[in-house]
């Protein structure tokens, strides 16, 4: 059980990714469900009726789903597959990524902008240090994420967490500890795995002022 009462991506039965095959918790997993016209529908909340199928989040491993018919196979009968669903699927885990941080910035649990998270980390109360993606990479290393694992998160572009907190960009953002840090490491974990150009921002070639 996560902090909060929440219940974890990591807890429960285990869960079959069709394309590799591989079992394990449903972290890092997205499930789909056959919808009333046989159409593959993305469930990343996990509450759709119907029969869960699974595959890992990973932009490689949903793009064979769809190539070699795996969905089909899986739900045991023809379905259709939205067109560019690694896409469609990478839109809709940045959406929820984006609320999720938007609700934990209403509760004042996220905070944004270099000095307010720098004070966090000075009181020893950041838990996520979360930076954009296409930020200045010497303004990034100013900030160092808390020891341990999961503490960083770096999926996101400066528009889009600037979406989570009401602003036109952001590049730095932190989280407390507790309430929904848990739901917004876990969903940016899946996230990073669809968005294949990060590393080349980690490279410097997006030089975005911090």
């Amino acid at each position: 059980m996560a902090r909060g009462g929440r219940k974890s991506l990591r807890d429960g039965p285990e869960r079959r990714c069709i394309v590799s095959g591989s079992s394990g918790g449903t972290a890092g997993l997205i499930r789909f469900v056959v919808g009333p016209e046989a159409q593959i529908v993305p469930d990343l909340a996990g509450r759709l009726p119907g029969r869960g199928i699974w595959v890992r989040a990973d932009r490689a491993a949903l793009e064979k789903a769809a190539a070699k018919k795996l969905f089909a196979r899986a739900a045991r009968q023809a379905v259709t597959v939205p067109d560019a669903l690694a896409d469609l699927v990478e839109r809709l885990l940045a959406k929820r990524v984006i609320e999720l941080i938007s609700l934990a910035r209403k509760s004042g649990q996220a905070v944004a902008g270099y000095e307010k998270c720098r004070d966090l980390a000075l009181r020893g109360e950041m838990a996520v240090l979360v930076q954009a993606h296409d930020g200045s990479s010497r303004g990034k290393t100013k900030l160092r994420p808390p020891d341990g694992a999961d503490s960083y998160i770096g999926c996101l572009c400066a528009q889009e967490l600037g979406l989570a907190f009401g602003r036109d960009h952001v590049i730095h953002a932190a989280l407390r500890a507790g309430g929904l840090g848990q739901a917004v490491v876990e969903e940016a974990a899946r996230l990073q795995g669809l968005r294949t150009e990060i590393g080349r921002y980690a490279a410097g070639e997006d030089k975005t002022d911090a």
